[in-house]
């Protein structure tokens, strides 16, 4: 009898629970929920932000980077959540699911449709912010350093040059990409002819699943392990570490930068550029940035091709490698800057000549604008004529920029389904299309019109069947998710051309790992139809 008024005391107990939390606003339901399931309890609502707070536009601003997704009349976060250490991210997650609420998870900030810190699809939505999760702890004597989602790829460079001048790791080339978000889409970079990409180069993570467990690589499974590096963020759980592998860099590294117009034969030397740059010494990166510029002729507008790059070695090596390899160019000891590999870094992230490294502590970037962006992978030489006939379009917007950066070494060499990230084998170059404004909504039609006739115009010259496109660089033309979609066919627009046939097992992965789709967001990994609805 004694036991049965005890299950009737813990069920009554469990009803009033309920029924005070549902009676509560959605913040501080989910504080209270989270002093229930926290392994260091205590007050959370310092760590929780809500309009009502002082700090809460300049917490969700903070590394948010697309303008278009700060504008008023786009969706704000009921809170956002800001945890101190793993178990409360456990919690975060626990609690967001046994209280009905959306969670998008911000490591850095950087995806280009806002989709860490903006919901286009329900409402309410929390962001958890892993901003103050960000140790790097560098293990030199292995190779290895364990780094939290929330620092960012500047931070994780200078800590390991802190350790050691002649180790690195192939990232991003820019620095205030947080770690968290950037590896899961593949994390491309200036060493990856020689190392391939961030996640070619992860050995473990700590995970938190759709059921709030802690994961490692070995408890996770080979198949998650497999779609996390570079399946997209958002889908599968919150990436709390990885465990990298640290490669080799020479004490002197050479860079340069060399700036050619049309006048100056720009076109044909980009067209050699395609031949050359996915085929040359796998120790040089050279990628071409390409803007309006002013041509020699007063009042005209012309392009500018700018050739900046890494090569690891010194200069004199270096001028041996291009006379041979692409004398075009023109490249001369006086063009070429012999550094360390950190001050690289700084270099190829465009810090003024100078910058002390320290500057990459500073973690999250100072620079916004509205911009939109799209990618493509090459794999046939783009001709000379064609060329022409682009520019014309180019320039025809207030704000264009194209960004060209090589494939072939290393990238050529790793299998097409040894993770997600699929573009291997064959790919010359990707380019990053960019239109960017300063004026907000007054002129982001004529601008978003652009980008879209322009991308429209490049299709006949990049891959196609699926035309490529990079994770890492989210557009959401190319369709997204509704709330708890579970179509394959509406997601496979976007899927096949950012996964290609891995796209099928991320699929099978996402329904084993997280069958009520939890992790969800406008272009998150769908579940098979036979999966559970959230």
């Amino acid at each position: 009898m004694q036991s049965v008024r005890s299950i009737l005391a813990s069920f009554v107990v469990l009803l009033l629970s309920i029924s005070f939390t549902a009676s509560l606003p959605i913040e501080e339901a989910f504080n209270h929920c989270l002093t229930q399931h926290s392994q260091t309890p205590n007050q959370f609502s310092s760590s929780i932000y809500t309009s009502t707070n002082g700090s809460f536009t300049s917490i969700l601003e903070s590394t948010a980077q697309n303008l278009r997704y700060l504008l008023p009349s786009v969706p704000k976060p009921d809170f956002i959540f800001t945890p101190l250490d793993d178990s409360q991210v456990q919690a975060a997650v626990i609690c967001a699911k046994k209280l009905g609420i959306h969670m998008r998870v911000r490591s850095g900030g950087h995806d280009y449709e806002g989709l860490s810190y903006v919901s286009l699809i329900e409402k309410p939505f929390m962001i958890l912010d892993l901003a103050k999760l960000r140790a790097v702890n560098v293990d030199i004597a292995r190779n290895t350093a364990w780094i939290q989602a929330g620092a960012t790829i500047g931070e994780v460079y200078y800590r390991i040059s802190e350790k050691s001048a002649v180790h690195g790791f192939p990232a991003g080339l820019c620095t205030t990409l947080g770690i968290g978000g950037h590896i899961t889409g593949g994390a491309y970079g200036s060493m990856m002819r020689k190392y391939g990409l961030g996640a070619d180069n992860v050995r473990d993570a700590r995970i938190v699943d759709a059921k709030g467990r802690v994961l490692d690589r070995k408890a996770m499974g080979e198949d998650l392990f497999w779609a996390i590096r570079g399946g997209g963020g958002g889908s599968f759980g919150v990436i709390l570490w990885w465990k990298i592998k640290l490669v080799p860099v020479p004490q002197t590294v050479t860079v340069f930068t060399v700036t050619k117009t049309l006048e100056q034969g720009g076109n044909k030397l980009l067209q050699r550029w395609q031949q050359v740059a996915p085929k040359i010494d796998e120790n040089l990166f050279i990628r071409v940035i390409i803007q309006p510029g002013n041509g020699t002729v007063p009042g005209k507008r012309t392009l500018t091709t700018s050739y900046n790059a890494l090569f690891l070695g010194g200069a004199n090596r270096l001028l041996q490698v291009m006379k041979h390899g692409f004398p075009e160019l023109g490249l001369t000891r006086k063009d070429c800057v012999e550094t360390s590999w950190i001050e690289s870094v700084l270099y190829i992230a465009g810090y003024p000549d100078g910058t002390a490294p320290e500057v990459l502590l500073q973690g999250k970037s100072t620079t916004k604008a509205y911009f939109k962006a799209k990618s493509d992978f090459v794999r046939e030489v783009i001709p000379e004529k064609s060329l022409d006939a682009l520019w014309k379009i180019f320039v025809q917007d207030d704000g264009p920029l194209m960004i060209w950066n090589p494939y072939g070494g290393k990238m050529s060499r790793i299998a097409e389904s040894a993770t997600p990230f699929p573009h291997r084998k064959g790919v010359l170059y990707k380019i990053q299309h960019v239109t960017g404004w300063l004026d907000g909504e007054k002129s982001m039609a004529k601008h978003m019109n652009w980008m879209r006739k322009f991308y429209f115009y490049m299709a006949p010259y990049v891959s196609k069947y699926p035309r490529e496109t990079y994770v890492n660089y989210r557009d959401l033309d190319i369709g997204m998710n509704q709330k708890n979609n579970t179509s394959l066919l509406k997601a496979w627009s976007w899927g096949y051309r950012y996964f290609k046939g891995n796209f099928n097992r991320l699929v099978k992965v996402k329904t084993k790992v997280d069958p009520s789709n939890f992790f969800r967001h406008e272009q998150s990994i769908p579940l098979l139809p036979t999966g559970k609805k959230g």
